[in-house]
Formats: structure tokens, sequence, C-alpha cells
């Protein structure tokens, strides 16, 4: 499976969970243009679809065809609350707010299928197939006072049929459908009102129905979309431009659009607007179109398939959500058989290439279209900006296949996740060196990462280079600073511009040719814990996380099996490695000191009371560690470990400062973040 999930969740969470701290870690730009991150966050879920978005004040709207809501991750039936049709959401926590609306029809099923907010955010307007508002008779339309989340009895029309799309202004509400008469006159799919409900004398008439609708930025020109074939008698099949006050054309688009494509959704900034489209049978467009407002030609079109039912705009990226699975004609992704890319990103200003963000839903359950989501709004809470996206999805492929019905989101920052770890590496002599090779990771929201190699434990070079989930390439390092007749071992790691780093790789081995002039080892501790003096007879040996403070004291023991000198070597460097954990207490303002253990001590048996005698002089010190899951190196003195080679060595972190730190241990999950001492051998 292609598909990355949450690479170092399991990590960060074991230790997170030991002490009741969360991971906290900070984030700055991501692979530009790109603004949202691929993190989904804890988001309520939906037992049906959600076909439409809006918000206000940080609050999203959901509205769709569903009975109750349930919370994050959970199986179907688990802690559901009711919620007919509708539920209004934090938009930054993702839980239910107090706002309860019920959505209801006497037969049939009812649905939400349109939201709006006015530009003053103080109304909603809610379209579907609906009888009633909370008991409030409401016919397919309905407006809602925001402020006290109650039907605005104010607002009275009678709409014939479905409300599919609206758009809103201080004093017209547009509507697009089914429907043929509204307020009982004549008005063939679309339609405009006063904010009282009032019937206005927009005309413009369609075919067939009207499913989206955008409005110039000057409020002049109306945008209409749907799967129709004329609009006011004339030719211009699934777009059209009409005038605002009249419903007269501005511009028809005969031929434009395939006969057998649709426009689902429309979208602006302040330059064009653009389309999503759907197609059925040969010959189907189904990507989406950008067009000028200036002359309201086609700027560009995206040919990929698979189709596209919701487009959003956000800090110059058109974000997509459809069901993606060819992309060949774009020069992008190539036919995915059984798969689908449900969330894509592109410039505003050219779809090619596809921008590196690539989180992913599934298509939905049984009984559905089973087109993955449906609908996308972007709203704003606390300083930090949120993508929702709804639908008739059932759970997020790209975090594990995760249980999440009907909604998500995705917040503008922190960038928390790491790249994936790179596989397939490989070493092998060539001519000046060694050559390192290695996959390319993939990073659902950076597609440009660094990656670090390391040669026996110390990094050695740093290479760049561009992935994406379809493009894979092999990278190359080559090491010309290796001595010959030595065995090394490689690994490599990626990280994103934010900083987020993944486990080391495995590690390949190779052996230089030549007589060795030198060698390396690294070590693991064979048994490690720390001991505490507020829980004198307390024992650590078992912990995730070893602590180093003065006061009040923490202290760190680490023994290594250290080896017998090559022959004819000496050794020439020690260095001790320490890994701060994710947890937001890890870091320190405070160098620690590294000391030789004298005395006696278990890894299970240690304790503050039984704590072993120390050799009162520093080997070396490990520089304050100031941030998270970083790794920070003491070197150690040569003359204090060379006695001690061929056999156990034990040592000591401690502290004489106040600000504690907290370090993985060895049986911290995953392969790499553990103590390591690395031993340099050379001949003298």
């Amino acid at each position: 499976m292609r598909r990355a999930g949450a690479i170092t969740a399991a990590f960060s969470l074991a230790a997170a969970s030991m002490i009741g701290f969360t991971a906290a870690q900070s984030a700055s730009a991501l692979t530009a243009p790109v603004a949202m991150t691929a993190d989904d966050l804890p988001t309520w879920q939906t037992n049906g679809v959600v076909w439409a978005l809006a918000q206000a004040h940080g609050v999203v709207f959901a509205g769709g065809t569903f009975s109750t809501v349930r919370p994050p991750g959970a199986a179907a039936g688990t802690g559901e609350q009711q919620a007919l049709n509708f539920q209004a959401f934090d938009a930054a926590t993702g839980a239910p707010t107090s706002c309860k609306l019920s959505f209801t029809v006497g037969s049939g099923t009812a649905t939400i299928r349109a939201l709006a907010v006015s530009p003053d955010e103080s109304t909603l307007y809610a379209g579907g197939t609906f009888g009633s508002v909370n008991g409030v008779p409401s016919s397919s339309l309905a407006a809602i006072d925001i402020a006290t989340c109650t039907v605005r009895t104010t607002f009275k029309v009678s709409v014939s049929a479905q409300v599919r799309s609206i758009v809103a202004t201080n004093d017209t509400v547009y509507i697009g459908g089914n429907f043929l008469t509204v307020a009982g006159q004549p008005r063939q799919r679309f339609a405009a009102l006063t904010t009282t409900g009032a019937l206005k004398p927009f005309t413009a008439n369609a075919d067939k129905a009207g499913k989206a609708m955008v409005l110039s930025p000057d409020g002049t020109r109306l945008v209409i979309g749907g799967d129709f074939n004329t609009v006011n008698g004339v030719n211009s099949h699934a777009l059209a431009v009409v005038n605002a006050t009249t419903g007269a054309n501005v511009k028809t688009y005969p031929g434009f659009i395939s006969a057998t494509s649709t426009v689902q959704d429309l979208t602006r900034d302040a330059s064009g607007f653009f389309t999503a489209n759907e197609g059925t049978g040969g010959g189907v467009f189904d990507g989406r179109i950008a067009l000028n407002f200036s002359d309201l030609n086609q700027r560009w079109r995206d040919t990929c398939l698979g189709a596209t039912q919701a487009v959003t705009v956000y800090k110059g990226v058109l974000y997509s959500g459809s069901h993606a699975h060819d992309c060949s004609s774009m020069q992008q992704f190539p036919q995915l058989n059984n798969d689908r890319q449900h969330l894509l990103a592109e410039s505003v200003d050219n779809p090619r290439p596809l921008l590196g963000w690539f989180p992913d839903t599934d298509d939905g359950p049984a009984g559905t279209e089973k087109i993955g989501p449906r609908a996308l709004t972007t709203a704003s809470s606390g300083g930090t900006d949120y993508l929702w996206v709804g639908g008739e999805f059932t759970r997020i492929a790209s975090n594990g296949n995760r249980l999440q019905q009907g909604l998500v989101r995705f917040p503008s920052g922190p960038d928390t996740r790491a790249p994936s770890v790179p596989l397939q590496v490989t070493a092998a002599n060539v001519s000046g060196g060694v050559r390192v090779s290695w996959q390319a990771s993939l990073d659902l929201d950076d597609s440009t990462l660094t990656y670090r190699i390391y040669r026996d434990g110390t990094q050695v070079g740093t290479v760049t280079g561009d992935s994406k989930f379809w493009i894979r390439p092999t990278l190359t390092f080559t090491d010309t600073a290796a001595s010959p007749g030595t065995t090394y071992a490689y690994q490599v790691t990626a990280g994103d511009a934010p900083g987020n780093t993944s486990a080391k790789s495995a590690a390949a081995a190779v052996t230089t040719p030549g007589a060795p002039t030198s060698s390396t080892v690294t070590l693991n501790a064979i048994a490690d814990s720390y001991v505490n003096a507020g829980a004198p007879s307390a024992n650590y040996g078992p912990d995730q996380q070893l602590a180093v403070r003065g006061t009040s004291a923490y202290h760190t023991y680490l023994r290594f099996d250290l080896p017998a000198a090559p022959g004819g070597m000496v050794l020439t460097s020690a260095r001790l490695t320490l890994r701060t954990s994710s947890d937001a207490i890890a870091n320190s303002v405070d160098t620690l000191n590294v000391q030789r253990v004298t005395g006696s001590w278990t890894e299970t048996g240690v304790t503050w009371n039984t704590r072993p005698t120390l050799d009162p002089t520093v080997l070396g010190t490990v520089p304050a560690p100031t941030a998270l899951q970083t790794d920070y190196t003491a070197t150690l003195t040569v003359a204090a470990l060379t006695p001690g080679l061929g056999g156990p060595y034990d040592l000591a972190v401690t502290s004489t400062g106040t600000d504690s730190a907290w370090f993985w241990s060895k049986d911290a999950p995953g392969t790499s973040g553990h103590p390591q001492l690395v031993l340099t051998f050379a001949k003298p």
C-alpha cells in the first residue's frame, strides 16, 4: 500500500502517557505554496453523508443526510447524539456546539444539500429537501439566526423542489436546485430572494438542475453550474455567467464542458472562479477548470479522471475533494486501479504539478455512490485556520485507515508528523568512496525532504530530494571520507521543512577495501535506569524515559559492554548520545555532566536510597538539551574509558541545575533514539 500512516505516533504517545504530558512540537513553513497540513485532527463524526459545509465565528455548520453524531474515531453506535441532518461544530476542537437544529420532512428522506452564511455572519441559510426545522414549517429553504440558533420566521418562502446551492449577500439570497416554482411563481432551477424571502425579478431559467453558484467579487455577475444544457433558452452546457440583478446571460459556454459531464461545485478567489466537474460514460471530463473574472475565459484545465465534488481556495492553492484515480493526462500519477486519491491541491495559477498535499479518505460505505469527499470549507479560530472536509467516507486512509465517518479537518499548523522512514538502504564500495542509496520517503504535506546520512551513528552528509506518492526516486550519497579496511553501518533519516524527522533507517553494512586504519563501534546500553530523590524507594528500570536534574535530584545510570581494542589500535574517541523525548517538559536549559559509576547497581533494583557512588571527575558534558526529539552528544575523556575496554562500563548523567531533562531509555518503542556510546579506534 502506498498510504503513509502516523509514523511516529506510537513512539510519542507511549512516552507522553508515562508522565501525563502531551507532546508538543513547533512548526514552520510547509513546502510552498501548500499552507495547510495533512495532519488530520480529532473530529466528531456523522452516521451518514455530509453534503454541505459553511462557517461563521469559528463554528462550522454541517448538513447532509444523517441522524446522529459520535466522538472521533468511535465505531458506529458508540457515544452517539441525535443530530437530524444538521450539526454545528467548534472549528478548533471538532466537537459539537450547543446549537441543535432538526431538519425533517413529512414523507421520504429529509436532507440538507446547501449551506451559506450571510456576509455579516448573522444568518445561516440552509437548503435541501425538508418540510420543517425544529418544528417550524420550512419548504426546502430556511434562514437561521446564528446568534440564537433559531429559525428566522420572518424569512418565508415556498420552493417546489430540492435546493442544492445557495449564495447570500447582505440583501439577496440566490438559490439553485431542482425546483420549477418559487413562491408560486415560475423559476426554473435558479432564483433570487430578498432577506425576508420575497421573490426578486431575477430570472435565469435552466432546463436541468442547478447545483452550484458563485458571485463575482464586484457582485455584478453570478456564475452558475449544474447539469443543465440551456440557460434562458441558450445552449450553455453545465456552466454559464448571468447578470446578478436580472439573470440575463452574460457569458454562455456551448461545448465548453463535455456533454457527459456536470459542474458539481464552484469557488472563487479575487481574480477567478473554479469548477468541480463530474462525468459519466465515455469522453468524460472529471477535473477542474480555472476561469478569469476579467474576460470569463479559461485560465487552465485539469484533466484528471475521478469525479470532482468540491473545491475551495486557501492562500493561492485550490483544494479539491474527488475520487481521482488517473492523472496521467496531466503527466501526474498514473491509473491507480483499485485505489483512489480523494484530496488534491494545485496552484490557482497552474494545475501542474500537483502540489505535495495528499491526505486521503476512503470512498465510503456500501449503499452510497462511493465518491468520498463531498464538501469543503475553511474556518479560523484562535489564530489557526482549518480545512474541513465533509462527505460519505468512513475512514482516514492516510492515518492508518482510522475510523472517521462524514467529517475530518486539517489545520494550517503546526505540522507535527514526520516523513516515512527511508527504505531500501544499501551501501556499496565505488570509486572514490562508499555510495549509499535509498528510496525517497513520503511526507503528505512536504514534497521536498532533507535526508541525513549517518555512518556508525555520526552524520556524514545531507541530500535534498523531491517525492510524491507515485514518484519515490532512488537517492544517493557518496561518502568520500570512509577509511580503508573498515566495516561501517550506514543509516538515513528523512526530515521535512518544519523539522519533523523520521526514525533512522535500517542499517546497511559495508566493508571498505584495503588495510584498516581505524574502527568505529556503536554500542547500545545493556542496562539503564534513573533514581528520584523525591521518591527515594522507587525503581524506574522498566520506564521508557530517563531523567536528569540537580534539584530535586534525578540521576541517570547507563551500562555499556565495551569491546577490546582491535589489534594494533587504541581508543581515540568516545561519544555518548542521548535523545530527548517528545514530552513537553523533556527539554532543559541546563548542561549535564557525565561521570563514571564506581559503585554497584542493577537496572531493576537501583533506587535513590541504594544509588551507587560516583567518581567526581567529569568525563564530558551534554549541552543543554533545549529541543524535543533531538540527539545530544557528549565527547568523553578517552583516558578514563581505556582501562575499562573489554568489559562492562557504567556511566552516570547528572546535573547541578533545577530544570529537568528527559531522554528516551533503551526500553522506548522503536529502533532509534536509545542511549548510544560510539567508540573510535585507530592505529597510533
